[in-house]
C-alpha cells in the first residue's frame, strides 16, 4: 500500500490581494495532515472510501480509460478532479491505467465536526496527486505536483489564488504569488498537460521561506466557521464598484508583504510583527469599506488579547470567523495570552509548523516543534 499526506495551512498576510494575479501572500504549513493510502484493487471495481463521511465508500470502473464514477451525488469532488488530472499526466509517460482502492483520512476537522480553515480541499487534492504519482511512479518534483493539484482544484472550485495548495506541497513558511487563472484556463483547452506543466506559469513565484528563531506562531480559533467563497463574492462586488480603493488596497498589500519578505530574509521578528499589524489595519479598513466583516468582534478579542502581551495578532484567511494568528517573541510569557483567550472561550490550536525536504528525489516530511 502507498500512502502519501498533505498538511493544512494557514495565511500569515496578504489575504484578498492574493487572488489577484502576481500579488503576494505568507503562509505556513501545519502538522494536521490529510492522508491518502492507496493499493490495487483485485477487483473489477475500485473504491474511494474517506473516514469524515461515515466510511462510505464511492464505487468506480474502467470504461476504457474513462473512470465511471457509479455515484454521482458524492463529497469527493476534489478527490476525483485529483485523480483525472494524475491519470492524464500518467499516461503522457504511456503508464497503463490500474483500478485501485483509496483511502482518506483527515486531522483538518475535529472528530465532532469543527471546522478550523486549515485548507482540507487542497490537502486532500494534494495528497491524491502526491499518492497516484508513486502509485504509477511517476518522475515528479514539488513544482510539478503543485501544478497538477492547482490545476485539479481550480477545476473544482473555478477560483482562489491556490496558495493553499502551494503550502501544502512546499511546507514550511511561503511566500507565494498567486499565478494567471484565465491563462491556465484558456491553456487547458489546447495543451496536453504534460506541456502545461513543464511551462513556467505567468506571475507564479513560491519562495521558501525561513523564520526568525524567536519567533513563535500562536493560532487562536474562534469557534465560528467562515464561508470563504461568500466574503470574497462580496469584495468582488466591492471591486467592482470602488475601483480606485480597491487598487490602492492592492498595492498597499503588496508593498507590505515585500517588508515582510524582507523581515524573514534578515530574521527581524520586529519588522514582521509591524507589518502583520499593518496588514491587519488594512484588511480592517477593506472591510469597512466593502462592508464585510472580515475582523469580527470574538477575532478583535483575540487580536487585541495578543496585543496587551506584545504580540502581533490578526485574522487568517479570509475572516468572519475561523482563526486568527499572532506572531510574539518566543521568550516572552505568552502563555498569559493563552490563558486569557481560554477565559473569553477562544480556543488555541496547539499546532507546529510542518516542512518538507526533498531528500533523493523523495519528499519527506519534518516538524518543528515548539
Amino acid at each position: 500500500m502507498i500512502t502519501e499526506k498533505a498538511p493544512g495551512k494557514l495565511y500569515i498576510a496578504g489575504e484578498y490581494a492574493v487572488v489577484e494575479n502576481g500579488y503576494p501572500a505568507i503562509l505556513v504549513a501545519l502538522d494536521q495532515f490529510v492522508t491518502c493510502s492507496i493499493e490495487e484493487s483485485a477487483a473489477e471495481v475500485g473504491k474511494i472510501i474517506s473516514r469524515q463521511y461515515h466510511n462510505n465508500a464511492l464505487q468506480w470502473h474502467r470504461l476504457g480509460e474513462q473512470m465511471v464514477v457509479d455515484n454521482r451525488d458524492n463529497p469527493f469532488s476534489y478527490i476525483l478532479s485529483a485523480i483525472k488530472v494524475t491519470e492524464e499526466y500518467a499516461r503522457s509517460f504511456a503508464r497503463e491505467l490500474r483500478i485501485f482502492d483509496l483511502h482518506i483520512d483527515s486531522q483538518l476537522d475535529s472528530d465532532s465536526g469543527k471546522k478550523y480553515g486549515l485548507g482540507s480541499s487542497a490537502a486532500v487534492t494534494v495528497a491524491t496527486v502526491k499518492a497516484l504519482c508513486r502509485f504509477y511512479n511517476l518522475p515528479v518534483t514539488k513544482d510539478e505536483i503543485f501544478k497538477l493539484a492547482a490545476i485539479a482544484h481550480f477545476e473544482v472550485q473555478g477560483n482562489g489564488s491556490l496558495g493553499d495548495v502551494a503550502a501544502s506541497v512546499y511546507g514550511g513558511w511561503i511566500a507565494y504569488h498567486s499565478f494567471d487563472r484565465q491563462w491556465l484556463a484558456q491553456q487547458r483547452k489546447y495543451l496536453d498537460l504534460r506541456t502545461l506543466v513543464d511551462l513556467p506559469w505567468p506571475d507564479l513565484k513560491i519562495e521558501s521561506l525561513k523564520a526568525p528563531s524567536n519567533l513563535q506562531l500562536l493560532i487562536g480559533w474562534t469557534g465560528k466557521p467562515a464561508s470563504t467563497s461568500q466574503l470574497v463574492d462580496k469584495i468582488s462586488l466591492f471591486k467592482a464598484r470602488q475601483q480606485k480603493e480597491y487598487r490602492q488596497f492592492l498595492e498597499d498589500s503588496k508593498h507590505c508583504i515585500q517588508r515582510m519578505v524582507d523581515g524573514f530574509h534578515n530574521a527581524d521578528l520586529e519588522s514582521i510583527k509591524n507589518e502583520i499589524r499593518y496588514n491587519r489595519e488594512l484588511l480592517k479598513q477593506l472591510g469597512t469599506n466593502s462592508g464585510v466583516h472580515i475582523e469580527t468582534p470574538v477575532l478583535n478579542k483575540l487580536c487585541e488579547i495578543a496585543e496587551d502581551f506584545g504580540g502581533a495578532a490578526k485574522t487568517s484567511g479570509a475572516g468572519g470567523g475561523d482563526c486568527g494568528i499572532v506572531a510574539i517573541d518566543r521568550d516572552s510569557n505568552f502563555k498569559l495570552v493563552l490563558k486569557k483567550w481560554a477565559a473569553n472561550k477562544i480556543e488555541q490550536l496547539p499546532l507546529s509548523v510542518h516542512f518538507i525536504e526533498n531528500v533523493k528525489g523523495e519528499i519527506k516530511h519534518h516538524l518543528i516543534k515548539k
